[in-house]
């Protein structure tokens, strides 16, 4: 299988770093039936974290979360790669993206454990374009597309 990239919006929401936190708000999600395609966490100042949300569906996380009295902020955009474990994997994003004089802002990435791998891409909202054009080629219409081995930059 070749790399998939996908632009997804997700929001984050900001909650007391403390025992059970994001515990709850999953719970809670997950009874309202949200699928996430992503989560990430992290500590921000004055003992709070920062949980970024990919979910499958925006309105269904955004209703969890307006009935759990969160608020969020966003959509934002990010990139989400997925495909076959392989060394260089990640490197080869990176690759495409210097090339394109595009910084890598934050990222995220694991294996599956079943031989594929996930990677989440922040850059800079004034290079998302740019960063979608480079990633997923300026032929692909919409948010999804596939990196093309033996492209310019592969």
């Amino acid at each position: 299988m070749a790399e998939m990239v996908r632009m997804l919006d997700y929001y984050y929401a900001v909650v007391g770093n403390k025992p059970g936190e994001a515990r709850r708000l999953l719970e809670h999600m997950s009874e309202k039936g949200v699928n996430l395609m992503a989560l990430t966490s992290f500590p921000v100042e004055n003992g709070m974290s920062q949980l970024d949300f990919f979910p499958e569906d925006p309105l269904m996380l955004q209703e969890a979360a307006a009935d759990a009295g969160v608020e969020l902020v966003g959509p934002k955009q990010a990139f989400l790669v997925q495909g076959d474990d392989r060394i260089g994997a990640l490197h080869d994003c990176h690759l495409i993206l210097a090339n394109a004089n595009i910084n890598v802002h934050a990222a995220n990435g694991v294996v599956s454990g079943t031989g594929g791998f996930g990677y989440i891409l922040w850059v800079r909202p004034g290079d998302l374009q740019k960063a979608a054009e480079a990633l997923i080629g300026s032929e692909t219409e919409g948010h999804f597309g596939t990196l093309r081995p033996g492209g310019l930059d592969w």
